[in-house]
């Protein structure tokens, strides 16, 4: 019982956040990938794919990994506030990974995007989504954005324009806090934000089995 208040003592309150809607987008390769919110449940399964990742040192995968690994089992054992993470699956298997939190109702705060497979501009597609859950979904007014790659830079902080917030330091410290603003993603959302839904019922059942990819 003391151990039981301990532990409850060391995690952070949680606030209700709306569930991101599964929607699925069609690749350029034919093949449909589903976007889909995982489970504190589903956390054990996204760290195996992720794992192997730590060791590729090509496009500062090793960094990404290593702290979406640790953002990831930081949410899994109840020591994150307010953190979230979506996957896209194509035929159940991972092709990528995103997350972040609720800094607060109005500001979101995002960590990491990772393509497992790549060539297919999924991790463009996964960051649109996760955006799109902040300021279309929880209704927040801007996201803080850092990156860690030179790709990253270029696929966020120049191709969504964002606005340098050099005075603001992100969570993750790193390059000075670039922030989509709700007047940009407005500008931006048809072109980088695509996907339909309801997503069909057994399409989606595929997708939540979370086939970690062999590498």
């Amino acid at each position: 019982m003391i151990i039981d208040k301990l532990e409850q003592s060391l995690r952070p309150p949680e606030t209700p956040m709306v569930p991101y809607p599964p929607k699925y987008i069609t690749l350029a390769s034919g093949e449909k990938m589903v976007v889909h919110q995982i489970s504190r449940e589903d956390v054990p399964r996204v760290l195996e794919a992720v794992k192997p990742m730590i060791a590729v040192e090509k496009d500062f995968y090793d960094i990404v990994a290593a702290r979406l690994y640790a953002e990831l089992l930081g949410y899994y054992r109840y020591r994150v506030k307010d953190e979230y993470c979506l996957v896209g699956t194509i035929n159940g298997v991972i092709a990528g990974i995103v997350n972040g939190r609720m800094l607060n109702e109005k500001v979101g705060m995002s960590y990491h995007t990772i393509t497992l497979k790549r060539g297919l501009r999924i991790g463009a597609q996964l960051f649109a989504a996760k955006m799109e859950y902040h300021l279309d979904y929880l209704g927040q007014e801007e996201v803080w954005i850092v990156a860690e790659s030179p790709i990253g830079f270029r696929r966020w902080m120049i191709e969504y324009e964002l606005e340098p917030r050099p005075e603001q330091w992100h969570e993750l410290g790193g390059v000075p806090t670039y922030v989509l603003t709700r007047a940009l993603w407005e500008k931006h959302k048809a072109a980088k934000c695509t996907g339909r839904r309801p997503v069909p019922e057994e399409m989606l059942a595929t997708a939540k089995k979370l086939i970690v990819p062999s590498m």
